[in-house]
């Protein structure tokens, strides 16, 4: 189903995400909301990467 580089893809993107949820919070004012949705997204990668690895 999925590829090896695929899997590298999608575990590179989740690592961004947590890079940027990180920049958010340390913000003097963080946007609630962009750390919400980039959570979110966070969250469905770390799903799709489980998915993969059970196949």
């Amino acid at each position: 189903m999925y590829t090896d580089s695929h899997l590298s893809a999608l575990e590179s993107k989740h690592a961004t995400l947590e890079k940027s949820i990180d920049a958010e919070s340390c913000r003097p004012v963080p946007d609630t909301l962009k750390i919400t949705e980039l959570k979110r997204e966070k969250l469905r990668l770390k799903e799709e990467i489980q998915r993969y690895q059970r196949a």
